[in-house]
């Protein structure tokens, strides 16, 4: 692997894969024990910060690994070092703000697994970075696993090749219920309609619906439908090979207790499509184990990622960037 920046070290991590010739997390380390405070990893970044982005969208992944972040203060330090645009979290997942540019990763319970996705996918500006941050690694479990999303795409068309073409043809449409008003953490879909759009007021939020490209339907019991639709089931982004990305939530939101994914016409997906997409993505997933103190950088626009069943505690903290 050609490597060029004498301010980090190439290291190891247990389930990193080699994928179409790039190691997935690119793991880098201190070049030296004395280099892993937070001042030297600061000036390290700063000094490269054109490399470092450009191994983010080289490799997908980038785990920072063995240096001295502690706590919120430092992650929204090494954030704002890139000087990248910040970006709202728009979705389903209950959420509380710590500091600045933080934000804790789903609440929901530990021991639900969140599917594999790319953030805010179904939103109309999405992140281009997610960066996450592990204060507290859990006892067991609560890996943040990833899927070169391309992989997904390349073994859907060569397994169904009529299926993906009517898909990509006519588009999907998906539908999502926020219950109440208020916050349920008791569910990894929680979110009260009221925090997601950042408002009390029904005709406000139908109209910040409207410009993150969704309509609403208003139940009975206080909760909101929302319809998402037509969306791409796959992309391509200008740099990444022309890799055309499976981007799409189609496998999370099918035939679940409060969601739906379908054809834009209405059409059902073939529910053994569904099926075997899902062990697609889990055949081709990359598992790390979190360690304290490591900050990992996703592509958003190349990867999906989820996060496994955890024993309590597990402290993720995350930042969205464009």
């Amino acid at each position: 692997m050609e490597f060029s920046c004498k301010d980090f070290k190439v290291g190891k991590c247990e389930g990193e894969k080699v994928v179409d010739g790039e190691t997935m997390p690119l793991v880098l380390e201190p070049p030296a024990p004395i280099k892993s405070d937070m001042e030297s990893l600061l000036l390290a970044l700063k000094n490269n910060k054109d490399w470092f982005d450009q191994m983010i969208t080289k490799n997908s992944a980038v785990l920072l690994r063995g240096y001295d972040v502690k706590n919120a203060e430092d992650f929204n330090e090494i954030v704002e070092t890139f000087e990248w645009e910040d970006i709202r979290y728009v979705g389903p997942a209950p959420r509380t703000h710590i500091y600045k540019r933080v934000w804790t990763a789903n609440e929901g319970p530990l021991s639900e697994f969140i599917y594999y996705h790319h953030e805010m996918v179904l939103i109309k500006e999405y992140p281009k970075k997610v960066i996450l941050f592990c204060e507290i690694p859990p006892p067991k479990g609560g890996e943040t696993p990833f899927v070169p999303s391309f992989k997904v795409t390349e073994r859907m068309v060569k397994e169904f090749p009529e299926e993906v073409k009517e898909m990509e043809e006519k588009g999907l449409k998906y539908s999502f219920t926020a219950r109440s008003t208020q916050n349920d953490n008791s569910s990894m879909r929680g979110r009260g309609w009221e925090d997601a759009f950042g408002t009390s007021d029904r005709k406000e939020a139908e109209k910040r619906a409207k410009a993150l490209g969704m309509d609403m339907e208003w139940l009975p019991d206080g909760g909101v439908k929302t319809i998402l639709g037509p969306r791409n089931l796959t992309k391509v982004f200008e740099g990444r090979k022309g890799r055309k990305m499976w981007f799409n939530t189609m496998v999370g939101m099918y035939g679940k207790e409060l969601s739906s994914a379908m054809m834009a016409d209405g059409t059902e997906i073939p529910e053994h499509v569904v099926k075997r997409c899902e062990e697609i993505i889990e055949e081709e997933s990359i598992q790390f184990k979190w360690e304290k103190g490591d900050v990992v950088f996703f592509d958003n626009y190349a990867l999906l990622h989820g996060r496994r069943p955890s024993l309590p505690p597990r402290k993720v903290l995350v930042a969205t960037c464009k």
